[in-house]
C-alpha cells in the first residue's frame, strides 16, 4: 500500500511552483510571459552538443556539391539575420532522400537533400528555413525539453513522498517511460507560430510570402497521395493540414506577397542534385534488397556509382552489400572509397571496422571501431569492440562496453546481456548463485540456484557452521552442474545432534558457465 506524506508533498510543489515563478520570461519571438528555465548559453551548448550527432544518425553530410550547400547557408543566414532572436545559426544539408528540415535549441538547422528536390524556389526554401528558425528563436525546442524536466521534477517528488521504496521504484519506472527531455514534435501551437512568423521573417529578408502558402499546399497533396518517404519525415515532425494552408493565406494580410520568388535561381543552383536524383533513387533501392537480394542490390548500388561516381554513400552502401556477402576484402576496398570522399561520416568506418573484424585483423579492426564510435556510438561498434578487449585479456573494458550494449533493444541487446553475465558471473558468482540451506534428519542440505540463462558448472560453495556458539572449520562443497534457472539439492556431509544450536553461513567461492 502506498503512503502519502502531505507535509513534504505539499513542500515540493510549493518549491516547484516557486522555480516556475522565478523561471518566466517574455518570449523573444511571441511577446507572451513563459516559463524559462534553460538560459540561452545552456541553449546553445545544447544544440552544439547534439548537431553532430545527429548529423551522423541523419545519414551524414551531402558533401558532392558543396556550392549548393553554401547556397542553403546564405538563403538561411538571410531570413535569421531578420530574427528576433541573435543566435550561432548555423544550417547543413543532410545526405538522405527522406524529405525532412529540423531545428536545435541554439539556432542549429538542418535539411535533407530529400527535401531541396522538391522545393521549386529560393523563396519555398526560405519558408523552410524561416519555419525552423522560428522553432530556435521562439525556444520551442528548449519548451519540449522544459516539459521532460518538469515531469521527471515532479516523478522525484513524488518518489520521496511515499513511505515504502519499492512504491518509489515503482512510480519512478512507470513514469519515467516517455519522458524526453528533447522532442523533434512540436505542439500545434508551436507549428502554428512558426509558419506565421517564419512568413515574417521571410517578408522581412525580402521574399515573396506567397511561397509559404504553396509550399503548404505542396505538401497538404503529397500528404494525400502518401508518396512513399514523406511521412516517414517531414510530417511526422511538420504534419500538414489544410488548417495550416488557411493560416498562411491568412498572414498574407499582415505580410503580403510579393518580392523575390528566386526561382531560375533555385533552378540553377539545384540542377546538379536534380540531374542525379536517378542515381540516389538507385542506391535506396539498394538499401532495401539489401537483405532479402543482396545480388540485386549489388546492380543497383553499381548503377547508382556510374552515374554519380563522387558519392561516398554509395560506396559506403557497396561495402554493407559486399560485407553481406561474407566478401570481407572486397567490401574494405569500398568502404576505402568512401572514406577517402568522405572522412567525417561514422557508418564507413563502422562497415570497414567489423570487416576487418571477421578477417581477424583487430588492430585495424579496433582502430576503425573506436573513429566510428568517437563520431556516434553504436550498440554495433561497442559489441564488436567488447569482443576485442575480451580476446586481448581485458575484461574489465569489455565488461564495460557489453554493459553499455545490454541496454540496446532487439538481439544485439539480449546477446550482450549474456555476455556480460558470463564475464561478471566468474567475477561475482553471488550475484547469480545463491546456496540456502535447510535440516534433514539433522543433516545440513543446501539447494542450489542457478537463476542465469545458461548452465553453470564447477560451482563451489563455502560452508560454515556454528554449533553451540562454536565456530567449525569452514568447509567447501562442490556442485557439478546446475541447469538454467534450475535448481540442485545437495548434501553436505555435515551433522549435528538435535540438542545443538547450530548457525550455518554459505558463500559461493566460484561458478563458471559450460559454454
Amino acid at each position: 500500500m502506498m503512503h502519502w506524506r502531505p507535509k513534504i508533498v505539499s513542500a515540493v510543489f510549493s518549491g516547484l511552483l516557486v522555480l516556475v515563478f522565478a523561471g518566466c520570461s517574455d518570449n523573444p519571438v511571441t511577446g507572451e510571459r513563459e516559463l524559462s528555465l534553460v538560459s540561452t548559453a545552456a541553449e546553445i551548448d545544447i544544440g552544439e552538443r547534439y548537431y553532430l550527432p545527429l548529423q551522423q544518425s541523419g545519414n551524414g553530410l551531402y558533401t558532392v556539391d558543396p556550392a549548393l550547400t553554401g547556397y542553403v547557408a546564405e538563403v538561411g543566414q538571410r531570413v535569421a539575420a531578420v530574427s528576433d532572436r541573435s543566435l550561432p545559426y548555423e544550417f547543413v544539408v543532410l545526405n538522405t532522400s527522406i524529405p525532412n528540415a529540423w531545428a536545435l535549441p541554439g539556432g542549429k538547422i538542418a535539411i535533407t537533400r530529400g527535401l531541396l528536390v522538391e522545393i521549386e524556389s529560393e523563396a519555398e526554401l526560405a519558408a523552410v528555413l524561416g519555419h525552423e528558425v522560428v522553432h530556435a528563436a521562439a525556444r520551442h525546442g528548449t519548451h519540449s525539453m522544459q516539459r521532460g524536466i518538469l515531469g521527471q521534477l515532479i516523478l522525484l517528488a513524488a518518489a520521496g513522498a511515499v513511505s515504502d521504496p519499492g512504491d518509489a521504484d515503482i512510480l519512478l519506472g512507470a513514469g519515467g517511460v516517455g519522458l524526453h527531455l528533447f522532442e523533434q514534435n512540436y505542439s500545434r501551437e508551436a507549428e502554428r507560430d512558426a509558419d506565421y512568423f517564419g512568413m515574417k521573417y521571410m517578408h522581412a529578408a525580402g521574399y515573396d510570402t506567397a511561397a509559404a502558402v504553396t509550399l503548404q499546399e505542396k505538401f497538404v497533396a503529397l500528404n494525400r497521395g502518401r508518396e512513399p518517404g514523406w511521412l516517414d519525415g517531414l510530417f511526422a515532425s511538420h504534419p500538414p493540414s489544410s488548417e495550416r494552408v488557411r493560416n498562411n493565406r491568412a498572414a498574407l494580410a499582415d505580410f503580403p506577397r510579393g518580392g523575390d520568388q528566386g526561382r531560375s535561381t533555385y533552378m540553377q543552383r539545384i540542377a546538379y542534385l536534380k540531374a542525379r536524383r536517378g542515381a540516389y533513387e538507385k542506391a535506396d533501392d539498394a538499401q532495401q534488397l539489401l537483405d532479402d537480394d543482396p545480388g540485386t542490390a549489388l546492380q543497383a548500388i553499381e548503377s547508382a556509382i556510374r552515374q554519380e561516381p563522387k558519392e561516398p554513400l554509395f560506396y559506403g552502401i557497396k561495402g554493407k552489400i559486399l560485407s553481406r556477402q561474407r566478401r570481407h576484402q572486397a567490401a574494405i576496398r569500398a568502404f576505402d572509397e568512401a572514406i577517402r570522399r568522405n572522412t567525417g561520416y561514422y557508418e564507413h568506418y563502422l562497415g570497414r571496422g567489423l570487416a576487418y573484424d571477421h578477417l581477424g585483423q583487430r588492430t585495424r579492426a579496433r582502430q576503425d571501431l573506436e573513429r566510428s564510435s568517437n563520431l556516434l556510438p553504436t550498440a554495433e561498434a561497442s559489441f564488436s569492440l567488447a569482443g576485442i578487449a575480451l580476446d586481448e585479456g581485458d575484461r574489465v573494458k569489455a565488461k564495460q562496453l557489453y554493459l553499455t550494449v545490454s541496454r540496446a533493444r532487439g538481439e544485439l541487446g539480449r546477446e550482450a546481456r549474456e555476455a556480460y553475465v558470463k564475464l561478471d558471473l566468474v567475477d561475482f558468482p553471488g550475484r547469480y548463485v545463491t546456496a540456502d540451506i535447510y535440516f534433514d534428519e539433522n543433516q545440513v542440505v543446501l539447494k542450489v540456484a542457478n537463476s542465469t540463462a545458461h548452465e553453470l558448472k564447477d560451482i563451489m560453495v563455502e560452508i560454515e557452521t556454528i554449533v553451540n556458539g562454536v565456530p567449525g572449520r569452514p568447509r567447501l562443497r562442490e556442485v557439478a552442474r546446475v541447469r538454467a534457472r534450475s535448481f540442485e539439492v545437495v548434501e553436505t556431509g555435515i551433522s549435528f545432534r538435535e540438542e545443538d544450536a547450530v548457525e550455518v553461513k554459505t558463500r559461493i567461492i566460484r561458478a563458471r558457465p559450460t559454454t
